[in-house]
């Protein structure tokens, strides 16, 4: 209702946006909150645009600019709100950047009045002076609360979309893909010593083996040969560097703990790096300006898929500064939720900046993640036994249990949220372990601690100690080919298992993401894999009814786990998430009902209306 309405210090500045084609970014301190219109001269706003070149796109396209006030009403009451209590509704009317009132259109116009019919109503609460404006949805299309995913990694999509290598179904066209790369970079082509990076490999897809590449792979094309190659792998786990790479890192360790630096039967290295032997690569660092293109790259695609918060998922307090720089200028569209991450075995929880809503509710960074194994794809997650399909390994433990023990013990203690990357059964078995412990002198509830992935866990402990799974979708349905091989028909049952994960839960919370760039930024995709259990040409090594159908979720629960889930696993249930007075104006409109159309449409639905804090950063109403 009306009085529902929160007043939350000053008000909140929501009309910052992003151009919806190019990507451009404008700062929301130059737009009036009220009024939506230029507080400034078209001289300043060049100026200001011209200063902000990393963001610039060819052309800014005209965007509607919404009022303080407004309702968008459906007349098929496809208004979905994620709130048991009243999950469809036909109005939802925002005002100064807040969800402020639901119900029928006459209710709401009783209350606020309608610019086009009654116009205001006497005392209405910030009604325009002419009445309410009321967008209406087109016929078939939905709103739901914004989009969010629980798991992404920002600057690495950006980053991965400057030579995406996820399409390479052979080495050879991994090989040609660096080729054009080259080419098409005249100042990379020119410049022999400098770094190639790409992205999403995956020699999984290249033969029943799934043997990996060799460094003299990347040297048998003469425009590569005798240059800095460094190619990570699909699942990030890995990375695959050129013979020019090997002879900068020169004499190597014969071991590396939590790695794997995979050598030839001679012993010596073929040029591929897993987990912590990552680190020995001297990849070179970003500068500033290349995260401002890596940030503007991710943020021109979220918006455009309806995303209007990400947790990000492992980030360093260099890349934490630089968020906290773009949220000063008013730099970030949508919301950011920060794991904090330092790769070190002693303890790091004071070096990590600490921030909470800052920069208008865009940034906050309370929570950590830690790395326990390593990832399938690549044979490093951390299993009990053996795989099935590689007797002599049984994967990585990337930081010891002891050290992992200890660590986690202390940042709960300094008050951070704690979430671990777990995939095999070893990894989780450890952490539950830990969490199990600590949780003696906590309550889940208030510190929630999470399990990033939960691929392969103990399906009964992880809700019995309240433990939530945040989970990613798009990884079953892209591992169902081989994940059986790997670990063979038992404890592919427990792998993977969303269903039963959320009915075991604590509070019936299944947090979703996608895990990008590993997979695909758009959360429609997740969406579908979550619901049908199929990749998208509608198959699976089951058919089409689904790879294990039994684990599949049902419309409602899948769109709870992308926006009400998501938010509480963000401490943030009673900002965003759902679609009810009080609550922040995150809204996305699609042009498609997903929760009734048959499955195989379900990926053709668009976003046509990303909003946040009542403003538009994406489309049109």
């Amino acid at each position: 209702m009306v009085s529902s309405i929160r007043r939350r210090g000053s008000k909140m500045d929501s009309s910052q946006e992003a151009d919806s084609k190019a990507g451009t970014l404008i700062p929301a301190s130059h737009v009036d909150s009220k009024t939506k219109t230029p507080r400034v001269s078209i001289i300043l706003l060049l100026a200001l645009l011209l200063s902000s070149a990393a963001f610039l796109a060819p052309r800014l396209r005209h965007k509607t600019v919404l009022p303080g006030s407004y309702a968008i009403c459906s007349k098929e009451q496809n208004i979905y709100t994620v709130d048991e209590s009243n999950p469809r509704v036909e109005c939802c009317v925002v005002s100064d950047g807040w969800i402020a009132d639901i119900g029928t259109y006459l209710e709401v116009s009783k209350r606020w009045g309608n610019k086009d019919t009654t116009g205001p109503v006497t005392n209405a609460p910030r009604s325009a002076k002419e009445g309410l404006k009321v967008y209406y949805l087109k016929r078939g299309s939905i709103l739901v609360p914004g989009f969010a995913d629980a798991h992404g990694h920002i600057l690495g999509y950006g980053f991965k979309q400057q030579l995406n290598l996820d399409k390479t179904s052979s080495l050879e066209e991994v090989v040609r893909g660096v080729h054009s790369f080259i080419e098409n970079n005249p100042d990379i082509a020119n410049d022999s010593d400098a770094w190639i990076q790409g992205f999403g490999w995956n020699q999984n897809l290249w033969s029943s083996s799934g043997q990996f590449p060799t460094a003299a792979d990347l040297d048998q094309d003469p425009l590569l040969k005798g240059r800095p190659i460094a190619l990570t792998r699909i699942d990030s786990h890995a990375i695959w560097v050129s013979p020019a790479v090997l002879k900068l890192m020169g004499d190597l360790p014969q071991t590396v703990e939590g790695g794997h630096i995979v050598r030839d039967e001679d012993g010596n290295p073929t040029g591929i790096f897993v987990d912590n032997a990552k680190r020995l690569v001297p990849v070179p660092e970003w500068s500033s300006s290349v995260m401002k293109r890596y940030l503007a790259t991710t943020m021109k695609d979220a918006v455009a898929h309806g995303l209007t918060s990400i947790h990000d998922a492992g980030t360093s307090p260099e890349h934490i500064l630089f968020f906290k720089q773009m949220a000063d200028q008013n730099m970030l569209p949508i919301r950011f939720y920060v794991m904090g991450q330092i790769i070190s075995n002693e303890y790091w929880g004071r070096e990590i900046p600490r921030l909470e809503n800052y920069g208008n509710g865009r940034l906050t960074v309370r929570s950590v993640k830690l790395v326990s194994d390593g990832a399938l794809g690549s044979w490093g997650a951390a299993m009990i036994d053996p795989y099935s399909d590689k007797p002599e390994e049984k994967g990585l433990l990337v930081i010891p249990p002891d050290i992992l023990s200890s660590q986690i013990h202390k940042f709960f203690q300094d008050g951070w949220q704690v979430n671990v990357h777990c995939i095999g059964d070893q990894a989780n078995k450890n952490v539950l372990d830990i969490f199990e412990d600590v949780l003696q002198d906590y309550n889940a509830s208030l510190v929630r601690p999470r399990i990033e992935h939960a691929q392969l866990s103990d399906l009964d402990r992880i809700g019995l100690l309240g433990v939530i799974p945040s989970v990613q979708p798009t990884h079953a349905t892209s591992d169902m080919p081989y994940a059986e091989l790997r670990i063979g028909p038992e404890r592919i049952r427990g792998a993977y298992a969303y269903q039963t994960l959320l009915q075991k839960s604590w509070g019936n919370i299944l947090p979703i993401g996608s895990d990008f760039p590993i997979e695909s930024i758009d959360p429609l995709k997740g969406f579908y894999a979550a619901v049908t259990r199929l990749n998208p040409e509608g198959t699976s090594p089951h058919g089409s009814g689904g790879w294990y159908p039994e684990e599949k979720l049902s419309r409602i629960q899948a769109l709870k786990g992308m926006t009400y889930d998501a938010a509480y696993a963000a401490f943030s249930e009673n900002e965003f998430g759902s679609i009810r007075p009080g609550l922040r104006a995150d809204l996305v409109v699609l042009d498609v009902d997903i929760m009734t159309v048959p499955e195989n449409q379900i990926l053709k639905a668009k976003v046509t209306s990303t909003i946040v804090d009542g403003a538009l950063v994406y489309g049109k109403l």
